[in-house]
């Protein structure tokens, strides 16, 4: 419904791109299913595979070919993906998990800065789900997943 959301809000303008971060601080699987299940994403950036802005292959290059090709785009992110490019310091949580930087944020504001270096008119729309996905009941394929992970376990 998110990803659906993003992809509306998109082509309700030109060159738009629909951000959506997603769950998944140091796995992308739940950004990787949800890309599968809906084809309207067209980009989806998981912490198991590096990437980068620059180049031929960067991100905004490629993004750019989508944008002239087809005036707008769906992007979903894992929450852990691309810290590499963030930097600063390595903060921990009580538990000592890794406290990583909001990727969302600042993947909004480097494609926004990117377009806007180039004079090319394109509007990011940046939905952070966060909870509301999290809080929502289980349906009965989460409870047969479930029953079938805790019966393999």
């Amino acid at each position: 419904m998110v990803i659906n959301s993003a992809h509306i809000e998109s082509k309700g303008t030109e060159n738009g791109i629909g951000l959506v971060k997603l769950m998944g601080r140091d796995s992308g699987f739940i950004a990787a299913q949800a890309t599968v299940a809906n084809a309207d994403v067209n980009f989806c950036l998981i912490p198991e595979v590096s990437f980068q802005f620059e180049g031929d292959n960067g991100l905004f290059n490629i993004l750019e070919k989508r944008l002239l090709r087809r005036q707008h785009a769906v992007i979903v992110i894992a929450e852990g993906a691309g810290q590499h490019l963030i930097g600063g310091s390595k903060r921990f949580d009580e538990s000592g998990n890794v406290l990583h930087e909001d990727i969302g944020v600042f993947l909004k504001d480097q494609i926004t800065s990117h377009f806007k270096k180039k004079n090319f008119s394109a509007t990011v729309k940046y939905i952070d789900p966060s909870y509301i996905i999290r809080s929502k009941p289980a349906n009965a394929n989460d409870a047969f997943f479930c029953l079938q992970m805790g019966q393999n376990a």
